[in-house]
């Protein structure tokens, strides 16, 4: 949290900019701006005359310095490892001492988005992602990203209007899809509801982002010590007087649906979106709605009976609880996913995620024809193929495992994807450990070690092979295991 000294000081730096911009004296004005944001990050306006000044001195060329790219190159190492680390301090204050340099840069400017998202400073990332959005109309990631934000911020038609960009640059993105159905069924509750309610009576309107910071706990006491005694003083109250008002009215029940939902009273919501299902002439959507609650309830469930387990691990009805649920729940899940896959056959994460459901099951077949078809879906390939590694390792067939991990990895980095990069590299170099090829296998041992010198027993096998020992009957009953454990 800023202290008031530093917001003072900010403040002041803020002042003398602007006395400097308004001289055209743009690199001392850059520097009192650059100050101001570092001392006061959360401060949006800071930033917004930042920018103002920075595209001032270049005469809005739109590219920034001469030689930018060759002067950002560090900076942008700097901020890849700083993301990384998840310093976001760093990131922010890098982003913005390179953004004096080229403050058209998308994905500086989506970076310092980022840092400032991961920070809580909402205001300033919303501006970070609409500056990288203007210098980069292609990039669908940013459309999305800026679509969470607004939407936390209770800013409902723009934020579909971001997932209806990104649906546009991508139509199979079944995401997508799904995020502008729900934010217009969002606007259309909010615009006919308790907004309304809120400006006639000056109550200030609560976002699902705000809604959600509070505990449960705390909204239960702030209910219970001012009871509401009329229109406008409570969103549940207002909500269920309009069912009473217009009973056959669906949208009542989605509402306050979708209200219990947030406040975590799942089982009151799915009795409300299961009359609203019932009104509305059964609505596939809203049929949606019912199905992810009940897998919302079986998750919870599942999180109490293991709490319960975890605190005595002696206590067998406990560990048979676990064991029920899990099975119920991937049951449920498999049973809603297979349905959705038929729904919406283009949509290649469905069938990604279903595909990991049966993996768990260890049905290495029907898993691997819905990895097989999630691979033409760029933005999953190289998981979908290290899956679909396991798989085939896992069904008996090596060489297809290898061909798997091997059409992966140059798709894989270790700083976007650390986990599945050394879990990749690692089965790589198991499989050809056991098949005797000493020399592939090092070389993928060295890649994990040159990122994490830690990674289960890599440095010693890697020492073993140059010793030239080795069990290959044990590494095969070990390599099944690591298998399972991944699973």
């Amino acid at each position: 949290m800023t202290s008031d000294r530093n917001k003072k000081i900010a403040a002041d730096c803020w002042r003398r900019g602007n006395e400097a911009l308004a001289k055209e004296n743009w690199d001392y004005s850059i520097e009192m701006f650059t100050t101001a944001v570092k001392l006061d990050p959360a401060a949006l306006l800071y930033r917004q005359t930042k920018r103002g000044a920075e595209r001032k001195k270049y005469g809005d060329n739109s590219s920034g310095s001469k030689m930018g790219v060759l002067k950002l190159a560090g900076s942008k190492t700097k901020i890849k490892n700083s993301r990384r680390k998840k310093d976001w301090v760093a990131v922010d204050q890098t982003a913005e001492e390179s953004l004096s340099i080229n403050p058209w840069d998308s994905s500086l400017n989506a970076d310092m988005a980022e840092a400032c998202q991961n920070q809580g400073y909402l205001d300033a990332a919303v501006f970070g992602y609409k500056m990288a959005i203007e210098n980069d109309k292609t990039n669908k990631s940013y459309y999305t990203q800026l679509g969470i934000l607004l939407e936390e911020k209770g800013e409902f038609k723009q934020a579909r209007e971001c997932w209806e960009m990104a649906f546009k640059l991508d139509p199979m993105d079944g995401e997508a899809r799904s995020k502008v159905t729900a934010l217009m069924a969002t606007e259309t509750r909010v615009r006919g509801g308790y907004e309304g309610a809120d400006k006639s009576s000056n109550v200030k309107h609560q976002s699902a982002y705000d809604e959600g910071r509070a505990t449960r706990e705390e909204r239960h006491k702030a209910q219970k010590g001012n009871a509401p005694d009329g229109p406008g003083q409570s969103q549940e109250a207002d909500l269920q007087r309009s069912i009473r008002k217009e009973p056959e009215n669906k949208d009542h029940y989605l509402r306050l649906a979708d209200f219990y939902r947030r406040d975590g009273k799942l089982v009151e919501a799915k009795e409300l979106y299961e009359k609203a299902y019932e009104l509305s002439g059964k609505n596939a959507n809203i049929g949606e709605q019912i199905e992810d609650v009940e897998l919302e309830l079986l998750r919870e469930r599942l999180g109490e009976a293991k709490d319960l387990y975890n605190r005595d691990r002696e206590n067998a009805e406990a560990k048979k609880q676990v064991t029920l649920i899990s099975k119920a729940l991937i049951k449920r899940e498999i049973e809603i996913f297979t349905k959705r896959v038929e729904s919406y056959p283009a949509d290649m994460r469905l069938k990604f995620e279903l595909a990991q459901r049966f993996i768990r099951l260890k049905k290495w077949g029907p898993a691997i024809s819905l990895l097989q078809q999630s691979v033409k879906d760029t933005r999953i390939s190289a998981d979908a193929l290290v899956a679909l590694g396991k798989c085939f390792f896992a069904d008996g067939k090596k060489e297809l495992a290898k061909r798997q991990f091997e059409k992966a990895l140059p798709n894989l980095s270790p700083d976007e994807k650390p986990n599945i990069y050394k879990e990749a590299h690692y089965l790589l170099a198991r499989l050809y450990e056991e098949s005797k090829e000493r020399e592939k296998a090092e070389d993928h041992y060295s890649e994990i070690l040159a990122v994490d010198y830690d990674y289960r027993d890599t440095l010693k096998r890697l020492e073993d092979l140059g010793g030239g020992s080795s069990d290959s009957n044990n590494d095969n009953d070990e390599l099944d295991e690591d298998l399972d454990d991944d699973e």
